[in-house]
């Protein structure tokens, strides 16, 4: 079965949200949540949705609803507010706790938007919500900047899509490191993917005599890429970032036989690591 989640356009109907200069909060989050869905239903992903016109719901129905349809994943979409107009900018994400796949979903939404500009406010903890309490499955709640601050209004507006998109594939990078979607940029990925650094793509190799190497990661972002390679560094493993194709990959070693490649994957998969051996 495709892995599902339930996409919430916070407010909506009789709740407008946060209000500033005529603008409604409840119109910005269900725009940005059908796009979002929108994403994330072309990725194979299956999206439900609390709303998908201008009603109300309370947030206990929403965090129900969810449950009762046996969402993988909440993650729910708002606009900030803050008491003084144009005081404060930028893009924070809300968990129930600092814990577990949310917290690192929650993190990589908000390096995704931190890319096209936003101030990167960073992860709150607000176990008081009643859509990240009350929902059985793990959740979070983004903040696509505040509605009071015209620089913010001035990103969403101008750089709606690429904000839709920085979300869904904030979403999509997390189930894919860890495993409960299917990486699509490594499966099928068998030939030799771009990259000026990557080992074995150089005058020595042989022409005709296939090398191979154990991708651990491809990523549209490169922060992911720089964090994974980093932590592969620690462990002793000799991993590189190459870029090509919109890609950034992290590969491991380069090794003549396909046996001495299995060896090092098997090393990878036993620390916890999703890989696909790549020949060249």
């Amino acid at each position: 079965m495709p892995y599902s989640i339930m996409l919430d356009a916070g407010h909506g109907g009789r709740d407008p949200g946060a209000v500033y200069n005529g603008r409604q909060e409840k119109d910005d989050n269900l725009a940005l949540t059908l796009a979002i869905g929108e994403i994330l239903q072309g990725r194979g992903i299956d999206v439900l949705y609390t709303r998908t016109t201008d009603v109300y719901e309370s947030p206990y129905q929403k965090a129900m609803e969810a449950n009762e349809a046996g969402a993988d994943f909440f993650v729910s979409i708002h606009r900030n507010s803050y008491p003084t107009d144009n005081t404060v900018s930028g893009v924070e994400t809300l968990v129930y706790d600092k814990s577990g796949l949310k917290l690192q979903m929650a993190e990589n939404i908000n390096e995704q938007l931190e890319s096209i500009g936003f101030v990167n406010l960073g992860v709150k903890e607000r176990p008081g919500l009643v859509v990240l309490r009350r929902t059985r499955m793990p959740a979070v709640l983004v903040e696509a900047g505040f509605i009071n601050s015209d620089t913010d209004n001035q990103l969403f507006d101008d750089n709606f899509d690429d904000i839709a998109l920085a979300i869904a594939e904030g979403i999509l990078d997390t189930l894919q490191m860890n495993g409960l979607i299917e990486n699509n940029m490594n499966s099928g990925n068998m030939g030799n993917p771009p990259g000026n650094n990557r080992p074995g793509n150089d005058s020595e190799h042989s022409e005709g005599i296939p090398q191979y190497t154990v991708q651990a990661g491809a990523f549209r972002n490169a922060a992911y890429a720089d964090r994974l390679q980093k932590e592969l560094l620690e462990q002793d493993f000799p991993a590189v970032t190459s870029q090509g194709g919109g890609l950034y990959r992290v590969t491991v070693g380069t090794f003549p036989t396909l046996d001495e490649a299995a060896d090092m994957e098997r090393r990878l998969k036993r620390a916890g690591y999703q890989t696909v051996i790549v020949s060249s």
